[in-house]
């Protein structure tokens, strides 16, 4: 017996010896820059991430189901304004970097990255298709000595409770034949200060070995890596930092209202309350709020959160102030149109601007769309002007059929009332303000570049 159970526990040793140690190859792929990346979705977050990573000198497979993507991003061009074209050309050029929709190349990938959106339903609760489809993409091609990281924003316990059991049902187990983490994104469009190199990046692995992995993918293209205990912390900080946003501009838009009925410009109070050195950070009030993330991630939370029998109030009541923003400023144009004795129903409005901030080419839940709709159902009639969009494309709600105005003396004053919804800087204010009849200001730009009249209303 004694002999028989040597022989056993040698063969045993043998046997672990032989098992590939996927963590420490995929590690060392990744050290070496021969791993693969693949990224899943190719927006405003997958295509820059995509470029980093490629521009850091590893060969990257960007994946989208978007045909029409391909051969423009295969052609060195771009379709995001920010994003230039040298920079896709190079890589291209290069060959670090090559889009396509056949989702079979997820075999040849080491590490897998999902950024796809997540948007809302029509009854405000989250819609997860995208991930959950991307999530059986990658359990179609899944081999062992893999990592795949989700980034989209999403409600806390999606990475283990949608993508997890995906990935199991293959026989692969997690944390020693493959490796899974959540790292969410933190993309800010347009912003000259701030890329993915230079942004902190939070990682939560489902394991310890997934943690690391991870982890190590990402130190090589940022300047921080911040390791979390789990994926649901890193899902639940960019809820977070999105909701102190929402909760924060929702408290502006709702002073801006009860001091407007005061006769105080909000504008002033905040420029003066913010030369406080401590204890204050400054939000601004506008028409609603816009983007991918902050009208829709607290709803993700609030949704959630029903689940474990809480009602998010703050959050909700927040989102009711912001959702109720275009509403005010309709009310306030029609407010204004009324003292030139025009009624709405008669009136030429001219939005300007429709991304939802400033000097991108962005229009992801911009309340100028819903502006537009507003002011159609009262019988206004409506145009706008954006230099970022010759024509407005259809969107999942919205499928207007309007062009940009070209703006010059005879164009404006041919509107009974301008409406600035998105201060873009290439916009000639001086000329807006000799020309037009009337301008209602959601974002104080007139004024801040010190240009006034009695043609001005700033809300």
């Amino acid at each position: 017996m004694k002999n028989n159970n040597a022989v056993f526990e040698t063969e045993n040793v043998e046997e672990m010896e032989q098992k590939p140690d996927y963590k420490n190859e995929l590690i060392k792929r990744i050290d070496t820059k021969t791993a693969v990346i693949g990224i899943i979705g190719l927006g405003y977050v997958g295509l820059p991430l995509a470029l980093t990573f490629a521009e850091k000198d590893f060969n990257v497979i960007g994946f989208d189901i978007d045909e029409k993507k391909i051969p423009v991003l295969n052609s060195g061009r771009s379709y995001i304004k920010h994003i230039s074209e040298d920079r896709i050309e190079k890589t291209v050029t290069s060959k670090k970097f090559k889009a396509v929709n056949n989702f079979s190349q997820l075999v040849s990938c080491d590490c897998i990255i999902v950024c796809v959106p997540t948007p809302l339903d029509e009854h405000r609760e989250p819609d997860i298709s995208y991930i959950k489809n991307s999530g059986k993409e990658i359990a179609n091609f899944l081999r062992a000595g893999q990592l795949i990281v989700l980034e989209s924003s999403t409600y806390p316990g999606t990475t283990e409770e949608i993508l997890l059991p995906l990935f199991e049902s293959s026989k692969l187990e997690v944390g020693k034949d493959f490796f899974l983490a959540f790292s969410p994104e933190r993309e800010d469009p347009g912003n000259e200060s701030y890329n993915t190199s230079n942004i902190p990046k939070i990682v939560g692995g489902v394991t310890p070995n997934c943690l690391e992995t991870a982890s190590k993918l990402y130190d090589s293209i940022v300047v921080q890596v911040v390791q979390v205990s789990s994926p649901r912390v890193a899902e639940a900080a960019k809820l977070l930092e999105n909701i102190y946003r929402s909760v924060n501009i929702a408290l502006v838009n709702e002073l801006k209202m009860v001091f407007s009925r005061m006769n105080i410009d909000i504008w002033e109070v905040i420029e003066a309350a913010k030369t406080k050195p401590f204890g204050y950070q400054p939000f601004y009030p506008g028409p609603g709020l816009g983007g991918h993330c902050i009208p829709i991630d607290p709803f993700y939370l609030t949704w959630k959160a029903r689940e474990y029998d809480i009602n998010t109030k703050f959050i909700e009541l927040a989102g009711e102030v912001n959702t109720y923003q275009p509403y005010y400023v309709v009310e306030k144009a029609i407010e204004a149109l009324n003292k030139f004795n025009v009624p709405i129903t008669q009136s030429k409005i001219l939005i300007l601007g429709v991304s939802y901030k400033k000097n991108i080419d962005d229009m992801r839940e911009s309340p100028a769309l819903k502006l537009i709709e507003l002011f159609q159902e009262k019988a206004a009639r409506v145009d706008y002007s954006d230099p970022f969009f010759p024509k407005l494309p259809p969107t999942r709600k919205y499928k207007f059929n309007l062009h940009s105005v070209q703006l010059n003396y005879e164009s404006i004053q041919s509107y009974d009332l301008l409406l600035l919804v998105t201060d873009h800087d290439d916009f000639d204010y001086a000329l807006l303000a000799r020309s037009a009849k009337f301008i209602v200001d959601t974002r104080n730009a007139f004024n801040s570049r010190k240009i006034s009249g009695n043609n001005i209303l700033k809300i």
